[in-house]
């Protein structure tokens, strides 16, 4: 079953919610500000062709993992190979700091699922059965998207 996540719009919290036909107002745990939402059919099935808050057409797909722990780890080895230079370990160990943190990139990016992405709201669906039929996040669209709020209608950018 699709799980979606939505973004509070007065405090930034998480908003976890499974979709229901029924659900047309979702509330924030930590503030509990209401926010709109209109869920359908499909998405109760899974199926993903418009955003339930912005009702947008624009979906982007990525891995789900958390940006903030990816941008850490490549810190902390910058960090240890950093230490080991400075106290002139062998090369090859301060090195081996960032080939460990290859390998551990390439085993999560082969485990962690697909997830689906809102270009306007930054709303993040889980569980989507047409996962396949969403592309990767594209930058172009993205800023046409977000500054000057153009309406794709869920069609790919084409030049």
């Amino acid at each position: 079953m699709m799980t979606v996540q939505f973004t509070c719009k007065n405090c930034g919290s998480g908003i976890h919610v499974y979709p229901s036909v029924d659900a047309h107002k979702i509330a924030c745990d930590v503030c509990q500000v209401e926010q709109v939402v209109k869920f359908n059919k499909e998405h109760e099935e899974g199926n993903l062709h418009d955003c339930p808050s912005c009702e947008r057409k624009d979906f982007y797909s990525q891995k789900d993992f958390n940006r903030k722990l990816g941008v850490m780890l490549f810190v902390l080895a910058a960090i240890i190979s950093t230490v080991l230079l400075w106290f002139g370990i062998n090369p090859l160990w301060y090195l081996s700091t960032f080939v460990f943190l290859y390998l551990l990139d390439f085993i999560l990016f082969r485990r962690l699922k697909l997830i689906a992405i809102c270009y306007k709201c930054q709303t993040v669906f889980r569980e989507v059965s047409n996962i396949q039929e969403i592309q990767g996040f594209n930058h172009e669209m993205n800023d046409r998207i977000v500054y000057s709020n153009h309406d794709f209608q869920g069609k790919p950018l084409d030049h």
